[in-house]
């Protein structure tokens, strides 16, 4: 039964690239935020959707972007950075206050998302897993402990309709 258990298992996490990443992360998040060690981080990724209809031809495109989410209990705060796949290189911050947003909620259909909208006219939507096995579109890390605290973090403190 052992050689079997280990075929039908699927896809096994590479914990020294994993761990390897996200020791990348932090350098990248913290070169860009002040007092960056203050922030717990977790790997997320937003999708942009665009539709499109050509008379016969009906579909979309999606594009993906990289995150590094960055949350820290103290001050209400979550800190996104744009990241790429292979994390060498980063963006500039956005920078989101609990008492400054207008709401913030957990969407579980279609996809499991973290919705921040800081005012009316704009919004991000956070997807995060605990690992995705696709390293041409996403940072290879697992991060299930960090995810958690995450969720936790953003329901406690954090979500309001």
């Amino acid at each position: 039964m052992g050689i079997f258990s280990k075929l039908f298992k699927g896809p096994e996490v590479d914990v020294d690239k994993s761990n390897a990443n996200a020791k990348r992360m932090r350098e990248l998040f913290n070169s860009v935020v002040e007092n960056g060690d203050s922030y717990q981080i977790i790997f997320g990724y937003t999708e942009d959707v665009s539709r499109f209809n050509y008379g016969f031809v009906h579909g979309s495109k999606t594009k993906i972007g990289n995150l590094i989410v960055g949350w820290n209990e103290e001050n209400n705060t979550i800190i996104v950075v744009p990241t790429v796949p292979n994390l060498s290189e980063c963006g500039d911050p956005s920078i989101y206050n609990h008492e400054e947003i207008l709401k913030a909620y957990r969407n579980k259909y279609p996809t499991d998302a973290f919705i921040i909208y800081p005012d009316k006219k704009s919004y991000i939507g956070i997807n995060a897993y605990d690992w995705l096995d696709d390293e041409s579109l996403y940072v290879y890390v697992s991060q299930e402990r960090e995810l958690e605290k995450f969720t936790e973090f953003f329901i406690s403190k954090f979500q309001k309709k």
